[in-house]
Protein backbone atom coordinates (compact mmCIF):
# COMPACT_ATOMS: atom_id res chain seq x y z
CA UNK A 1 0.00 0.00 0.00
CA UNK A 2 3.03 2.29 -0.03
CA UNK A 3 2.18 3.36 -3.59
CA UNK A 4 -1.27 4.62 -2.55
CA UNK A 5 -1.12 8.43 -2.28
CA UNK A 6 -3.05 10.10 0.54
CA UNK A 7 -6.37 11.41 -0.76
CA UNK A 8 -6.52 9.11 -3.78
CA UNK A 9 -9.58 6.91 -4.33
CA UNK A 10 -9.15 3.32 -5.46
CA UNK A 11 -11.22 0.09 -5.34
CA UNK A 12 -10.62 -2.38 -2.51
CA UNK A 13 -11.87 -5.93 -2.21
CA UNK A 14 -14.17 -6.38 0.77
CA UNK A 15 -11.80 -8.97 2.22
CA UNK A 16 -8.96 -6.43 2.18
CA UNK A 17 -10.70 -3.94 4.47
CA UNK A 18 -10.00 -4.19 8.20
CA UNK A 19 -12.59 -3.37 10.84
CA UNK A 20 -10.57 -2.86 14.02
CA UNK A 21 -12.29 0.52 14.57
CA UNK A 22 -15.83 -0.87 14.34
CA UNK A 23 -15.87 -1.09 18.12
CA UNK A 24 -16.31 2.69 18.25
CA UNK A 25 -19.59 2.56 16.31
CA UNK A 26 -23.03 1.35 17.30
CA UNK A 27 -24.63 -1.15 14.95
CA UNK A 28 -27.90 -0.15 13.28
CA UNK A 29 -29.57 -3.02 11.44
CA UNK A 30 -32.33 -0.83 10.00
CA UNK A 31 -29.82 1.68 8.60
CA UNK A 32 -27.71 -1.13 7.16
CA UNK A 33 -30.74 -2.57 5.38
CA UNK A 34 -31.58 0.85 3.99
CA UNK A 35 -27.99 1.21 2.79
CA UNK A 36 -28.19 -2.19 1.06
CA UNK A 37 -31.32 -1.05 -0.78
CA UNK A 38 -29.57 2.15 -1.85
CA UNK A 39 -26.47 0.29 -3.06
CA UNK A 40 -28.61 -2.16 -4.99
CA UNK A 41 -30.49 0.65 -6.68
CA UNK A 42 -27.90 3.39 -7.17
CA UNK A 43 -24.51 1.80 -6.51
CA UNK A 44 -21.87 3.39 -4.27
CA UNK A 45 -22.37 7.16 -4.22
CA UNK A 46 -19.28 8.17 -2.21
CA UNK A 47 -16.03 6.45 -1.18
CA UNK A 48 -15.42 5.02 2.25
CA UNK A 49 -12.40 6.28 4.19
CA UNK A 50 -9.46 4.16 5.34
CA UNK A 51 -6.10 4.58 7.02
CA UNK A 52 -3.15 2.25 6.51
CA UNK A 53 -1.96 0.49 9.65
CA UNK A 54 1.62 -0.50 10.50
CA UNK A 55 1.19 -3.84 8.73
CA UNK A 56 0.07 -2.09 5.55
CA UNK A 57 -3.60 -3.13 5.89
CA UNK A 58 -6.40 -0.65 5.06
CA UNK A 59 -8.48 -0.04 8.19
CA UNK A 60 -11.93 1.44 7.79
CA UNK A 61 -12.70 4.68 9.67
CA UNK A 62 -15.84 5.77 7.81
CA UNK A 63 -18.31 3.60 5.86
CA UNK A 64 -19.13 0.69 8.17
CA UNK A 65 -22.77 0.57 7.04
CA UNK A 66 -21.66 0.50 3.40
CA UNK A 67 -19.23 -2.34 4.09
CA UNK A 68 -21.85 -4.41 5.94
CA UNK A 69 -24.43 -3.72 3.24
CA UNK A 70 -22.01 -4.73 0.45
CA UNK A 71 -21.33 -8.04 2.16
CA UNK A 72 -25.04 -8.84 1.92
CA UNK A 73 -25.08 -8.17 -1.84
CA UNK A 74 -23.37 -10.86 -3.98
CA UNK A 75 -22.96 -8.43 -6.87
CA UNK A 76 -20.80 -6.06 -4.79
CA UNK A 77 -17.32 -7.41 -4.11
CA UNK A 78 -15.41 -4.10 -3.91
CA UNK A 79 -15.76 -0.66 -2.39
CA UNK A 80 -14.20 2.59 -3.57
CA UNK A 81 -12.02 3.90 -0.76
CA UNK A 82 -10.13 7.13 -0.09
CA UNK A 83 -6.89 6.89 1.86
CA UNK A 84 -6.48 9.24 4.81
CA UNK A 85 -3.18 10.09 6.44
CA UNK A 86 -2.60 9.70 10.16
CA UNK A 87 -1.61 7.57 13.12
CA UNK A 88 -3.73 5.71 15.67
CA UNK A 89 -4.84 8.89 17.43
CA UNK A 90 -5.76 10.78 14.30
CA UNK A 91 -7.66 7.73 13.00
CA UNK A 92 -9.94 7.90 16.04
CA UNK A 93 -10.33 11.65 15.59
CA UNK A 94 -11.27 10.98 11.95
CA UNK A 95 -13.99 8.54 13.06
CA UNK A 96 -15.46 11.28 15.24
CA UNK A 97 -15.06 14.04 12.66
CA UNK A 98 -16.25 12.18 9.58
CA UNK A 99 -19.28 10.74 11.31
CA UNK A 100 -20.28 14.15 12.70
CA UNK A 101 -20.85 15.45 9.17
CA UNK A 102 -24.52 15.28 8.20
CA UNK A 103 -25.60 13.74 11.50
CA UNK A 104 -24.69 13.92 15.15
CA UNK A 105 -22.56 11.08 16.44
CA UNK A 106 -24.18 9.31 19.36
CA UNK A 107 -22.77 10.17 22.75
CA UNK A 108 -21.84 6.58 23.50
CA UNK A 109 -19.78 6.45 20.31
CA UNK A 110 -18.12 9.70 21.31
CA UNK A 111 -17.44 8.26 24.76
CA UNK A 112 -15.77 5.14 23.31
CA UNK A 113 -13.45 7.32 21.20
CA UNK A 114 -12.64 9.65 24.10
CA UNK A 115 -11.91 6.75 26.44
CA UNK A 116 -9.58 5.16 23.87
CA UNK A 117 -7.68 8.41 23.37
CA UNK A 118 -7.30 9.05 27.12
CA UNK A 119 -6.91 5.53 28.55
CA UNK A 120 -5.24 3.69 25.64
CA UNK A 121 -3.30 6.41 23.83
CA UNK A 122 -2.32 8.33 26.95
CA UNK A 123 -3.69 11.75 26.04
CA UNK A 124 -4.76 14.13 28.77
CA UNK A 125 -8.36 15.27 28.72
CA UNK A 126 -7.20 18.67 27.45
CA UNK A 127 -5.19 17.06 24.63
CA UNK A 128 -8.11 14.79 23.66
CA UNK A 129 -10.39 17.81 23.58
CA UNK A 130 -7.97 19.73 21.37
CA UNK A 131 -7.67 16.78 18.97
CA UNK A 132 -11.46 16.52 18.67
CA UNK A 133 -12.07 20.26 18.70
CA UNK A 134 -13.99 20.12 21.99
CA UNK A 135 -13.63 21.52 25.52
CA UNK A 136 -12.17 19.52 28.40
CA UNK A 137 -15.57 19.50 30.15
CA UNK A 138 -17.08 17.80 27.07
CA UNK A 139 -14.36 15.13 27.26
CA UNK A 140 -14.97 14.69 30.98
CA UNK A 141 -18.70 14.16 30.47
CA UNK A 142 -18.09 11.48 27.81
CA UNK A 143 -15.66 9.64 30.09
CA UNK A 144 -18.23 9.72 32.89
CA UNK A 145 -20.76 7.91 30.71
CA UNK A 146 -18.42 4.92 30.61
CA UNK A 147 -16.49 5.12 33.85
CA UNK A 148 -19.09 6.34 36.35
CA UNK A 149 -22.25 4.78 34.94
CA UNK A 150 -23.45 1.50 36.48
CA UNK A 151 -23.16 -1.55 34.21
CA UNK A 152 -26.91 -2.08 33.94
CA UNK A 153 -27.46 1.53 32.91
CA UNK A 154 -24.50 1.36 30.53
CA UNK A 155 -26.03 -1.62 28.74
CA UNK A 156 -29.34 0.21 28.42
CA UNK A 157 -27.46 3.18 26.96
CA UNK A 158 -25.75 0.93 24.41
CA UNK A 159 -29.10 -0.59 23.38
CA UNK A 160 -30.75 2.81 23.07
CA UNK A 161 -33.11 2.14 26.00
CA UNK A 162 -31.55 4.95 28.04
CA UNK A 163 -30.97 8.47 26.74
CA UNK A 164 -27.59 10.19 27.29
CA UNK A 165 -29.42 12.99 29.11
CA UNK A 166 -30.85 10.52 31.61
CA UNK A 167 -27.47 8.80 31.91
CA UNK A 168 -25.83 12.10 32.82
CA UNK A 169 -28.30 12.50 35.66
CA UNK A 170 -27.64 8.97 36.92
CA UNK A 171 -23.85 9.36 37.03
CA UNK A 172 -24.28 11.92 39.78
CA UNK A 173 -25.23 9.02 42.06
CA UNK A 174 -23.16 6.12 43.45
CA UNK A 175 -23.48 2.98 41.31
CA UNK A 176 -25.91 1.22 43.68
CA UNK A 177 -28.24 4.21 43.80
CA UNK A 178 -28.06 4.52 40.01
CA UNK A 179 -29.62 1.08 39.56
CA UNK A 180 -32.36 1.88 42.09
CA UNK A 181 -33.10 5.27 40.52
CA UNK A 182 -33.21 3.72 37.04
CA UNK A 183 -35.68 1.07 38.24
CA UNK A 184 -37.85 3.73 39.90
CA UNK A 185 -37.76 5.86 36.76
CA UNK A 186 -38.96 2.93 34.64
CA UNK A 187 -41.66 1.89 37.10
CA UNK A 188 -43.12 5.39 37.39
CA UNK A 189 -42.34 6.55 33.80
CA UNK A 190 -40.43 9.58 35.04
CA UNK A 191 -39.41 12.33 32.65
CA UNK A 192 -35.84 13.63 32.61
CA UNK A 193 -36.66 16.68 34.73
CA UNK A 194 -38.45 14.45 37.26
CA UNK A 195 -35.48 12.08 37.40
CA UNK A 196 -33.19 15.08 37.92
CA UNK A 197 -35.30 16.04 40.91
CA UNK A 198 -35.23 12.48 42.24
CA UNK A 199 -31.43 12.43 41.98
CA UNK A 200 -31.26 15.75 43.85
CA UNK A 201 -33.47 14.37 46.61
CA UNK A 202 -31.40 11.18 46.94
CA UNK A 203 -28.18 13.18 47.14
CA UNK A 204 -29.73 15.39 49.82
CA UNK A 205 -31.22 12.54 51.86
CA UNK A 206 -29.96 12.04 55.41
CA UNK A 207 -30.59 8.30 55.57
CA UNK A 208 -31.87 5.16 53.91
CA UNK A 209 -35.45 5.77 55.00
CA UNK A 210 -35.62 9.00 53.03
CA UNK A 211 -33.99 7.41 49.99
CA UNK A 212 -36.50 4.55 50.09
CA UNK A 213 -39.43 7.00 50.20
CA UNK A 214 -38.06 8.95 47.23
CA UNK A 215 -37.60 5.76 45.19
CA UNK A 216 -41.00 4.27 46.06
CA UNK A 217 -43.02 7.48 45.74
CA UNK A 218 -40.93 9.79 43.54
CA UNK A 219 -43.71 12.17 42.49
CA UNK A 220 -45.02 12.56 46.03
CA UNK A 221 -41.45 13.22 47.22
CA UNK A 222 -41.01 15.81 44.48
CA UNK A 223 -44.32 17.44 45.38
CA UNK A 224 -43.35 17.73 49.04
CA UNK A 225 -39.92 19.11 48.18
CA UNK A 226 -41.21 21.63 45.64
CA UNK A 227 -40.00 25.10 46.48
CA UNK A 228 -41.89 28.37 46.28
CA UNK A 229 -41.85 30.14 42.90
CA UNK A 230 -38.64 31.98 42.11
CA UNK A 231 -38.72 35.66 43.13
CA UNK A 232 -38.86 38.13 40.27
CA UNK A 233 -35.85 39.89 41.82
CA UNK A 234 -33.34 38.13 44.04
CA UNK A 235 -31.38 40.59 46.22
CA UNK A 236 -28.49 38.11 46.42
CA UNK A 237 -27.87 38.44 42.68
CA UNK A 238 -26.40 41.14 40.47
CA UNK A 239 -28.42 42.66 37.63
CA UNK A 240 -26.83 40.17 35.21
CA UNK A 241 -27.51 37.33 37.64
CA UNK A 242 -31.17 38.29 37.96
CA UNK A 243 -31.57 38.47 34.18
CA UNK A 244 -30.11 34.97 33.85
CA UNK A 245 -32.29 33.75 36.71
CA UNK A 246 -35.45 34.98 34.96
CA UNK A 247 -34.37 33.36 31.68
CA UNK A 248 -33.68 30.10 33.52
CA UNK A 249 -37.11 30.09 35.17
CA UNK A 250 -38.91 30.76 31.90
CA UNK A 251 -36.87 28.23 29.92
CA UNK A 252 -37.14 25.46 32.51
CA UNK A 253 -40.91 25.91 32.66
CA UNK A 254 -41.22 25.67 28.88
CA UNK A 255 -38.87 22.68 28.68
CA UNK A 256 -40.89 20.90 31.34
CA UNK A 257 -44.08 21.45 29.33
CA UNK A 258 -42.43 20.25 26.13
CA UNK A 259 -41.01 17.16 27.83
CA UNK A 260 -44.41 16.30 29.28
CA UNK A 261 -46.10 16.68 25.90
CA UNK A 262 -43.51 14.63 24.03
CA UNK A 263 -43.30 11.94 26.68
CA UNK A 264 -46.96 11.45 27.56
CA UNK A 265 -48.88 12.51 24.47
CA UNK A 266 -46.31 12.57 21.71
CA UNK A 267 -46.79 11.65 18.11
CA UNK A 268 -50.09 9.82 18.64
CA UNK A 269 -51.97 13.13 18.44
CA UNK A 270 -50.21 14.31 15.27
CA UNK A 271 -51.60 13.83 11.77
CA UNK A 272 -49.68 13.01 8.61
CA UNK A 273 -50.19 16.59 7.47
CA UNK A 274 -48.34 17.89 10.55
CA UNK A 275 -45.03 16.26 9.63
CA UNK A 276 -43.67 18.64 6.99
CA UNK A 277 -44.63 21.74 8.96
CA UNK A 278 -43.31 20.59 12.34
CA UNK A 279 -40.15 18.68 11.42
CA UNK A 280 -37.85 21.71 10.80
CA UNK A 281 -38.78 23.24 14.16
CA UNK A 282 -38.22 19.97 16.02
CA UNK A 283 -34.86 19.45 14.31
CA UNK A 284 -33.81 22.97 15.29
CA UNK A 285 -35.01 22.38 18.86
CA UNK A 286 -32.88 19.23 19.08
CA UNK A 287 -29.77 21.04 17.83
CA UNK A 288 -30.28 24.22 19.87
CA UNK A 289 -31.18 22.32 23.04
CA UNK A 290 -27.97 20.29 22.81
CA UNK A 291 -25.89 23.42 22.28
CA UNK A 292 -27.56 25.30 25.14
CA UNK A 293 -27.24 22.22 27.35
CA UNK A 294 -23.50 21.92 26.75
CA UNK A 295 -22.94 25.64 27.33
CA UNK A 296 -25.03 25.49 30.51
CA UNK A 297 -23.01 22.51 31.78
CA UNK A 298 -19.78 24.35 31.07
CA UNK A 299 -21.00 27.44 32.98
CA UNK A 300 -22.33 25.33 35.87
CA UNK A 301 -18.96 23.58 36.13
CA UNK A 302 -17.15 26.94 36.03
CA UNK A 303 -19.41 28.41 38.74
CA UNK A 304 -18.80 25.37 40.90
CA UNK A 305 -15.05 25.83 40.97
CA UNK A 306 -13.48 27.38 44.12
Amino acid sequence: MDDWPVGEVRPLGLEEIGERYRRYRLSDAEAEQAMARSLRRYGQMSPVAVVIDEAGRPELVDGFKRLTACRSLPAHSTLSARRLDGDERSAKAAIYGLNSVGRRTKELEEAWIVQALVREDGLTQVEAGQLLGRHKSWVNRRLALLEKLAEEAKEDLRLGLLSPTTARELVRLPAGNQVEALASSRQHSLGTSELRGVVDLILGSSGRTQVKFVLEQPREALRQAKQLPTMSWDPRLSSAGNRLNRLLSQLLEQLSRMETWLGRRGRAELTLGDRAALRPGLERLAVDARQVGELAEDLAEELGRP
